[in-house]
């Protein structure tokens, strides 16, 4: 048997447990990660993130969650609401993720959007959507660790928008 060749970079955490940050965020990039808007209504004014860290919890109860940052002002607004909608992204929103993305004073110029049960936002043109209330928070590091009850949802046919070592890309078949 042929000892195996191993061509990739590495690195073990020390003795604190910790591992580099840089080591660390190459490896999850590796990753091809869909993207989404989440959005919720803060007082009647709709907010909204780009958000990578999303998937599916639970057939029954049907459950999703999603990972905001702890420093994040826009996820603050979007957990006083209490209920979030989750809108998958084609591959034509490239420029919507960037945009949600911003520190734009209006993320939503431009973009057609109608509510569903929770009154948050669900992006007219989205892949997909799940229109949600938050069940549980949980602490994740950096992160919050947030668990919806999917109420109500939808999708289209198209393509997803993905997110693979810090650029957009296409799903290929």
């Amino acid at each position: 048997m042929t000892p195996s060749v191993h061509l990739y970079n590495a690195g073990s955490a020390d003795e604190s447990g910790a591992v580099e940050a840089i080591l660390y965020r190459q490896v999850m990039g590796q990753f091809l990660a869909g993207v989404t808007v989440i959005t919720a209504s803060d007082a009647g004014v709709p907010v909204g993130m780009a958000a990578s860290s999303f998937t599916s919890l639970s057939m029954d109860p049907p459950l999703v969650l999603f990972c905001p940052a702890k420093s994040s002002s826009t996820w603050a607004r979007i957990a006083d609401a209490g209920n979030f909608a989750v809108n998958v992204l084609a591959s034509e929103h490239e420029d919507v993720s960037k945009q949600m993305s911003s520190k734009a004073a209006d993320k939503f110029a431009g973009i057609a959007w109608h509510t569903e049960v929770t009154g948050s936002p669900v992006l007219d043109d989205a892949l997909g959507w799940t229109d949600c209330r938050t069940e549980h928070v949980y602490e994740g590091g950096d992160h919050w660790i947030v668990v919806g009850r999917v109420l109500a949802l939808g999708w289209r046919d198209g393509e997803p928008l993905g997110y693979h070592r810090g650029a957009y890309g296409r799903f290929a078949k």
